[in-house]
C-alpha cells in the first residue's frame, strides 16, 4: 500500500466536472494498492495517518495532528502509484492490484478512517477525476507499508 499525503489548506476532486469531493485543512491521499496488500495494511496505514502531528503549533514546529486543527481527508485512489517507467516509455502497472480487489480496500480504508472519527470525503474508484488542491507548507509525505 502507497500513500502520497499531502497537507493542504483545501482540496477538492470533480468527475466530468462536477465536484464530488472537497475539503478544507487537512490532508489529501492519493491511495494505491498492490495485489499482496490486506486489512493489515489499511489498518496500519489509517492509524499512521490519522496519528501524525503534521500541523504547526503556536511556535511553527509541526506538532499539531488532524484532531487538532479540525482537519478532513480527501482520499482518491490511485493505482498508477504502482506504475514501473524504469523501462521504456510507457509505465507498466503489473504491481498494482486487480480492480476488484483494489475497490475493496480503498472502501475499507476510507470506513476505518471514518471509524476513527475523520471527516472523509473521497473521489469515486475507478473514474477520470481532476483533483484540485492548495498545498500547505509545502507538506508531503510518501507511506509505504
Amino acid at each position: 500500500m502507497r500513500v502520497l499525503l499531502q497537507r493542504v489548506a483545501r482540496a477538492e476532486v470533480r468527475v466530468a466536472g462536477e465536484v464530488i469531493g472537497r475539503i478544507g485543512r487537512g490532508y489529501c491521499l492519493l491511495v494505491g494498492y498492490t495485489a499482496r496488500d490486506a486489512e493489515a495494511e489499511n489498518r496500519w496505514m489509517a492509524e499512521k495517518v490519522t496519528g501524525l502531528r503534521l500541523f504547526p503549533d503556536a511556535e511553527g514546529k509541526m506538532n499539531l495532528g488532524l484532531e487538532a486543527v479540525q482537519g478532513a481527508l480527501l482520499v482518491v485512489s490511485q493505482f498508477t502509484l504502482y506504475g514501473d517507467a524504469a523501462k521504456g516509455r510507457r509505465p507498466s502497472f503489473v504491481d498494482a492490484a486487480p480492480p476488484e480487489q483494489a475497490r475493496a480496500l480503498y472502501l475499507q480504508f476510507v470506513d476505518l478512517l471514518r471509524a476513527q472519527g475523520c471527516e472523509v470525503a473521497t473521489g469515486e474508484f475507478g473514474a477520470d477525476m481532476a483533483v484540485e488542491l492548495v498545498n500547505d507548507g509545502p507538506v508531503t509525505l510518501w507511506l509505504e507499508r
